[in-house]
């Protein structure tokens, strides 16, 4: 097997510090998990719905008006459901935090205890986890006991708002491809040229989700053009069938 090169570079140092500027990889994960959601549910959502009516019509003005319908719906759903999501795990951090303002103030005592104790089932000594559990309360107890019991850091709550507008932006972005595709392709070729194009962009929003959060790339290509392709499968089937039968 090929040894690796190493992830330094052959500059550990400078390494160290650009992995410390990058910041948090829970707030990273974060972002691409709701960008490349959003994305790719406007590109499938979109690609399903127009291809769907394309096989129950021909008509273009009633692909596109399905197509333009779907991505307004789909990007408020996206918009509405991340702002509740978002929120709801915002107000719980909240109270959670709230709770622990109150234990610091009305029993310090035994809170400096919890705390380290908590780093003693992390590995350290007893005598060190005293000590280091209070020189964190005399610095910040409210964040360390946050961070450390909790696992939220009480300076980087995550804001639904952009939550919101990001999903709904993805969302558009992903879903203008296919729509695009289907309107502007000859009629001869709006399906293929759609499917070709739908492909295309699930193999892009699959490698560059793979290349951010390090992982394989032909895993995550695959797993997203295999959902897309069944996606709108499925629909186009339904499409024909409903087609067909009213037809």
């Amino acid at each position: 097997m090929a040894q690796r090169p190493p992830l330094s570079g052959g500059d550990p140092v400078g390494y160290q510090s650009a992995e410390a500027a990058a910041g948090s990889h829970q707030g990273r994960l974060n972002s691409l998990r709701a960008a490349v959601l959003g994305a790719n549910d406007g590109i499938v959502s979109t690609a399903g719905i127009v291809i769907g009516v394309a096989g129950a019509t021909t008509d273009a003005f009633a692909i596109l008006a399905a197509g333009v319908a779907g991505l307004t719906a789909g990007a408020l759903s996206m918009a509405v459901g991340e702002y509740v999501s978002v929120s709801a795990q915002r107000d719980t951090e909240q109270a959670l935090l709230d709770l622990e303002r109150r234990e610091l103030a009305e029993m310090p005592e035994e809170e400096l205890a919890e705390l380290a104790d908590l780093y003693v089932q992390k590995g350290l000594a007893p005598e060190l986890a005293r000590q280091v559990a209070e020189q964190l309360h005399a610095h910040d107890a409210l964040a360390a006991h946050a961070e450390t019991e909790l696992g939220i850091d009480p300076n980087d709550l995550t804001n639904p708002w952009v939550a919101a507008f990001s999903s709904a932006i993805s969302f558009t972005v992903g879903s203008i491809l296919p729509l695009l595709a289907i309107v502007l392709a000859p009629a001869d070729s709006k399906l293929i040229v759609t499917v070709l194009a739908v492909v295309a962009a699930l193999v892009l929003t699959g490698f560059l989700s793979a290349r951010a959060g390090g992982t394989r790339v032909a895993r995550a290509i695959l797993r997203n053009v295999v959902g897309g392709l069944l996606a709108m499968a499925v629909t186009y089937g339904i499409g024909r069938l409903v087609g067909h039968t009213l037809g």
